[in-house]
């Protein structure tokens, strides 16, 4: 529909247009549906569902390095009809073993969870919706500790299939798989937490990939060659006190005091039950402290 303006000179062409503009009257959804949408999509993206075919590799190639192995040893108990799997606490173990994986696959998704959108600017365009900081930071940092739980989780549902199906003892087994769940649950937090915190400082990627992967291989071989120079001097009893100051030691820890794991410290020392309750708090004190640093960043990031 085309009017005259009411208002406008004899002669005068000027129309005004009703095109038909009408305002949104449909049902809202609010924070929550956005918040879990942030978060299936970033946990998607974690394995590059939904994105290219390159974006896809890595990660499953990863996860086929992490489960194949399982697979394999699985397939040996079941052959020998042994009755424990051939690496020894192999639940709480596994992640300890394959932390180079785990390392590398934080290193590769955490930028690619954050970077991307603090590079093109992006994050403002989240906080102009129904979602907080805090939301923000909450969904990133679940998809992220989600993935990982993925990640090492899967081969210890492998090995526990494989020990039901080798007719291994069935208490026995569920309570170590139990551990294990317990042991990969707090490693997906840690490391979202330090990938997270890392990645988020930069909106390069190449940057937050070595970044992280210098912060977490490094602090585990200067903590372990402390160890070993600790144990060959005869200070055992440093030995656990050394193991807070890295990612992967402080799991290890826990594990090794707590879930019935073998410790990788030098000549297999535990840690005690007072250590191990170090180990634990300062674990869930890094994670609660990597949150409320990413939400910090986050209030300042487009302002």
């Amino acid at each position: 529909m085309a009017v005259e303006h009411p208002l406008a000179p004899v002669g005068d062409q000027t129309r005004i247009h009703d095109i038909g503009y009408r305002g949104y009257d449909g049902p809202r959804l609010g924070r929550a549906y956005a918040r879990r949408s942030l978060y299936s999509q970033s946990l998607r993206g974690a394995y590059g569902l939904g994105r290219s075919v390159k974006s896809k590799v890595l990660p499953m190639l990863l996860l086929a390095v992490m489960c194949v192995p399982a697979a394999i040893m699985v397939a040996v108990a079941v052959t020998t009809k042994a009755h424990e799997l051939p690496l020894a606490h192999a639940y709480t173990r596994w992640a300890i073993v394959m932390q180079a994986v785990i390392s590398l696959y934080v290193a590769s998704q955490a930028p690619q969870s954050v970077s991307r959108d603090l590079r093109f600017k992006t994050v403002p365009l989240y906080f102009s919706r129904p979602i907080e900081t805090a939301d923000y930071v909450r969904a990133k940092f679940a998809a992220l500790a989600s993935a990982l739980f993925v990640l090492t989780g899967a081969p210890l549902i492998v090995m526990y299939l494989g020990s039901l199906l080798a007719k291994m003892g069935f208490a026995h087994q569920t309570g170590q798989f139990a551990q294990g769940l317990v042991s990969v649950a707090l490693l997906s937090l840690l490391f979202a937490g330090v990938g997270l915190v890392i990645a988020a400082v930069t909106p390069r990627r190449g940057f937050g990939i070595a970044a992280v992967i210098a912060v977490l291989t490094i602090s585990y071989g200067a903590v372990s060659t402390l160890q070993a120079i600790a144990h060959v001097q005869g200070s055992d009893g440093a030995v656990p006190w050394i193991g807070l100051f890295s990612p992967v030691t402080l799991i290890d820890g826990v594990q090794s005091a707590f879930l019935g794991g073998d410790s990788s410290f030098p000549d297999g020392i535990v840690p005690s039950h007072g250590q191990g309750a170090a180990y634990v708090l300062l674990t869930l004190g890094l994670v609660a402290a990597c949150y409320a640093l990413l939400v910090r960043r986050y209030k300042k990031v487009g302002l």
